[in-house]
């Protein structure tokens, strides 16, 4: 029974598997594989009680001690390997800017949603009263 499982699971020698993404993924997830997103929002969603060391490490480096807390990190190959050591434990979604980016000034206005949107919020400024009478 062994010998038969391993003869299916095994592969030929000298082929490599490389993990390659199919189009209905990017459908399902909403990636499109020519532009990809610049910033993730990862939020930790499962407890790191009873894990083992090195996957506590990385939830720290991520700075996602507190649960249910998003942070914003670079969708850059260094942080994608820590982001798939602790999968099982995070969600990640891509930070959409629907409004575009917001000037330095109007950082301290934005709002992050749970859907991954940073929206702007507008300051409205009080109008002149000569400008109102005329």
């Amino acid at each position: 029974m062994a010998g038969i499982l391993r003869s299916i699971v095994q592969t030929p020698p000298g082929k490599l598997h490389v993990f390659q993404p199919s189009p209905e993924d990017h459908e399902k997830y909403g990636g499109d594989p020519q532009h990809p997103h610049k910033l993730h929002i990862v939020t930790r969603i499962k407890s790191i009680k009873r894990r083992p060391y090195w996957e506590k490490d990385v939830i720290k480096m991520l700075g996602l001690e507190k649960a249910h807390t998003p942070q914003v990190h670079k969708n850059i190959p260094s942080v994608n390997a820590k982001l798939k050591v602790v999968k099982h434990l995070i969600r990640i979604r891509p930070l959409r800017l629907p409004q575009g980016l917001p000037k330095e000034e109007d950082m301290a206005h934005t709002c992050l949603k749970s859907t991954g949107e940073l929206v702007l919020q507008w300051r409205l400024s009080p109008m002149d009263q000569e400008a109102i009478k005329s």
